[in-house]
């Protein structure tokens, strides 16, 4: 067996810290430490390892920790989604259109966390333009998850959470589109969260939906999640998504803090029952025939153990669930078909080598550059979006977009503070078992499509595991716009309760 990262030793970024700060522990021990382990391991995690600019980082973080003015991620192991820019690491999108692209500049995520005092270790594999369910559409190859190599880590951020799951870093970032963090945190037993959208920004992110895409962290608990999001969340004005306020609060990494904060201190004083009072919303939609007995069991498990912590149970409707389908599918590939029109083969990205002329040039380009998956959501929202289809279909899908999104604020104004269900209705499948059938995996979404659709805040956690073969659950927790700080507090209080987050590969 590989030898783990120094780490692995550590039970969350904080004792790290610690153990940084108090001259025990070097952040390039870490980060040699890390990359050792990175390159004897076989999950092909990464797609772009550079050791000479990770330890340059890992020395910045020591001088400014033997300085004394460190952040408060210095030294931390982390890795980037390859759908973010950096300058350094090329940024690919796991895609042969770009495949050799080293972006001048970093995305802002990306610089935060580094301003952080944060080391990253390279790009982390992902579906190629973080287009897929099963991290197997990358031009890199097949994620594998650490669980059973032969499965599938979730997409669109396998990587991220394979990574993770495995030991090689402590978080890494994501983007959610339609649940890209949360269903390969539920698939690979990691902890991961999509913000509200627009209070993390989007700029120097690769973009699939514009209206959907949204960064987040990928850890291993809650706490950790905190972590990276307090240096992640904050107004951008190079991004014309991004949020100045939250409900009259400053759109910062502090609010997020304070609020978890807050939250923490009001479960203290409630002793031994401290979510007492807190409503809980379950869809019955969620609870259907096509939720395997394994999934419905360990989310039921999970359920009475936040009632054993004081939590009521409240049965909701969220009656247009089903309908977050073909809305979803209608909405993000008519974005994507506008976003990466870009990509053309005449400024940057992959140009064909023979042609006779210019339209010849770009059809080709494109052709060769994009797989299969790419070009099929390219051409299914050119089609929603040529004339006669408009308003027929994207209109329509925007229309049921808003009625999603008021089922969401009936919810939490007459019912429950938060939601808690399914992330995906099966454990992870077999590596290829809907390679004949691409739609199955969009089907696979219907639990997570209408928070990107309503732009809510939303988590997955480790919530068990099925009986045979033993591989990760997670439980979606589902909170009301810019309560990251109170969904990170209600799963912390969950974590110091059980121990499904503690549990890493081989051991159930």
């Amino acid at each position: 067996m590989a030898k783990q990262p120094l780490h692995t030793q550590f039970s969350s970024i904080q004792a790290v810290r610690d153990a940084l700060r108090s001259g025990k522990l070097s952040a390039t021990e870490l980060a040699r430490s890390a990359l050792d382990a990175i390159s004897e391991s076989s999950l092909n995690a990464f797609v772009h390892v550079d050791p000479e600019l990770t330890l340059a980082q890992a020395a910045r973080a020591d001088a400014a920790l033997k300085a004394g003015n460190a952040g408060p991620l210095a030294g931390i192991p982390i890795g980037h989604k390859d759908v973010f820019v950096t300058r350094g690491w090329r940024t690919t999108a796991c895609s042969r259109m770009l495949e050799n692209y080293v972006s001048p500049f970093d995305a802002t995520v990306v610089s935060r966390l580094a301003d952080a005092g944060a080391v990253s270790l390279g790009k982390l594999n992902c579906d190629e333009f973080a287009m897929g369910s099963g991290n197997e559409t990358s031009f890199f190859g097949q994620v594998h998850n650490p669980w059973d190599p032969n499965r599938i880590p979730g997409g669109s951020s396998g990587g991220s959470a394979a990574a993770v799951a495995a030991g090689l870093l402590m978080a890494s970032t994501g983007t959610d589109t339609g649940g890209s963090i949360r269903q390969p945190s539920a698939f690979c037993g990691a902890s991961g969260i999509k913000p509200t959208y627009g209070t993390v920004s989007r700029f120097g992110m690769i973009a699939y939906g514009s209206s959907l895409d949204q960064a987040g962290p990928i850890a291993r608990n809650a706490r950790d999640l905190l972590e990276l999001l307090e240096a992640m969340v904050g107004f951008d004005p190079m991004d014309s998504t991004s949020l100045e306020s939250c409900n009259g609060e400053i759109n910062g990494g502090a609010r997020v803090r304070s609020r978890f904060e807050a939250a923490l201190a009001r479960q203290q004083q409630k002793g031994e029952r401290p979510l007492e009072g807190l409503r809980i919303g379950v869809p019955r939609e969620y609870f259907n025939d096509g939720l395997s007995a394994d999934v419905a069991q360990a989310v039921e498990q999970a359920l009475q153990t936040f009632e054993s912590l004081g939590a009521i149970r409240v049965d909701i409707s969220l009656p247009r669930t089903e309908l977050s389908i073909p809305s979803y599918y209608v909405i993000a590939p008519a974005e994507a078909s506008t976003n990466l029109s870009r990509f053309d083969g005449v400024r940057y990205g992959h140009r064909a080598a023979e042609y006779s002329d210019l339209e010849e040039m770009t059809s080709r380009s494109r052709f060769e550059g994009f797989g299969p998956e790419v070009r099929r959501r390219i051409l299914a929202g050119t089609y929603v979006l040529c004339h006669g289809y408009y308003d027929a279909y994207y209109l329509q899908a925007q229309r049921v977009r808003r009625m999603i999104t008021d089922d969401f604020q009936k919810a939490f104004a007459e019912h429950c503070d938060v939601i808690m269900g399914p992330v995906a209705p099966s454990v992870a499948r077999q590596i290829g078992d809907n390679r004949e059938d691409p739609i199955a995996d969009w089907l696979a979404d219907v639990y997570t499509l209408s928070v990107n659709l309503a732009g809510l805040p939303a988590m997955s956690v480790p919530c068990g595991f099925s009986a045979e073969p033993k591989l990760p659950i997670g439980l979606q927790i589902i909170g009301n716009y810019f309560a990251e700080g109170e969904l990170l507090a209600i799963a912390d209080c969950f974590q110091q309760a059980t121990d499904w987050h503690q549990r890493t590969p081989g051991q159930q």
